[in-house]
């Protein structure tokens, strides 16, 4: 498999979709929200995201994999974060889905990004 594209790949379907994540939190009213709606949090995916497509725009494959990497280790820091009760619990707010969706991503990126710098 071509790690290497397959990065290239997720990160640049994942940058676009953190921003879109992002801005969503910022429209659905929080009651109708499966996933927190924190500002702290919307800002965190678009800035994200931003960074994460100008990377699969601007930069190659390594780029890629190191993000897909680094970011899927922070959505599971955000899991145990979320459980635990510490930094950035508070400010993020997260709710049972967002555990869940980091848990997967993060494992999911996690791999790619790893097989893509091996």
């Amino acid at each position: 498999m071509n790690w290497a594209l397959v990065n290239f790949r997720v990160l640049s379907v994942f940058g676009p979709v953190l921003i879109a994540t992002g801005i969503a939190g910022f429209l659905i009213p929080p009651r109708l929200a499966l996933m927190s709606g924190a500002p702290a949090y919307n800002v965190f995916h678009i800035a994200f995201g931003v960074i994460g497509t100008a990377l699969a725009v601007t930069s190659g494959a390594r780029a890629a994999a190191a993000f897909n990497l680094g970011f899927g280790a922070l959505d599971l820091y955000q899991v145990a974060a979320g459980i635990g009760g510490f930094f950035p619990a508070r400010a993020f707010r997260y709710k049972t889905a967002d555990h869940i969706v980091h848990a997967v991503l993060g494992l999911a990126l996690v791999v790619v990004g790893w097989m893509g710098l091996r």
